[in-house]
């Protein structure tokens, strides 16, 4: 139903997250991306509140340990058995839970600066893929996690069609500085999140100076925009 990968560039700092899904608008429930503090995939049966609550105890210094703070974010849960969660933090530590009732084949597995999980696959073999694809990318940390879903599809990806994928990316401000979804799509989502990206990239930080300071800012490319 769900793979996904989140990981953390070393040379930048970024977090971040690429998620598919079965399901229609993956990207409303499953990816949570806080900048300085950490990245969250919650998966399989989703709760969204797992998202945020696990990055609460991450910021909070007394339990700073994604480990722990998985543990904690999950034993209020009372349906945990059903949750399939992964968890980096802003200094590339790593945990990941899939719980007994995990649909289907599912696997989770750690790489450097990054944590690959995924339910429904066609084979365990889709989750080692995504994270020695993300380990041997070059590129900008949203190449480097497109890389790691193009390698989940080439390896078989899910059992069944996948319909929706998103991308989102903290940086040094405290809103995602990428955030890519596409909802639906009879075929190939990924294929389009990636074509997203590519259109979104070169205006990037444009946005980003229009924030942060416009009197900067280059034109908006906008009728009467001079």
């Amino acid at each position: 139903m769900t793979f996904s990968i989140v990981g953390r560039c070393p040379q930048t700092g970024q977090l971040g997250i690429a998620i598919s899904s079965s399901s229609i608008a993956v990207g409303a429930r499953c990816p949570w991306v806080r900048a300085g503090v950490g990245v969250v995939a919650t998966q399989n049966i989703t709760l969204p509140a797992l998202g945020p609550r696990i990055l609460d105890l991450l910021e909070d210094d007394a339990r700073g340990d994604p480990q722990a703070a998985l543990e904690l974010g999950l034993g209020s849960d009372a349906w945990r058995a059903y949750r399939q969660v992964t968890v980096i933090d802003n200094d590339g530590r790593s945990a990941f839970f899939s719980g007994a009732e995990s649909l289907g084949v599912h696997h989770a597995v750690s790489g450097r600066q990054c944590v690959a999980a995924g339910n429904m696959l066609a084979g365990r073999e889709v989750i080692e893929a995504m994270v020695q694809a993300f380990e041997r990318a070059d590129g900008m940390l949203a190449d480097r996690l497109l890389a790691a879903m193009h390698a989940a599809i080439a390896a078989g990806g899910e059992a069944g069609p996948v319909h929706s994928a998103a991308l989102k990316i903290a940086g040094d401000v405290s809103w995602p500085i990428v955030d890519l979804r596409i909802d639906w799509a009879d075929d190939g989502p990924i294929g389009k999140l990636d074509e997203l990206w590519q259109a979104y990239r070169p205006q990037m930080q444009d946005y980003l100076t229009r924030a942060l300071n416009p009197t900067v800012a280059p034109g908006y490319g906008v009728p009467g925009d001079e």
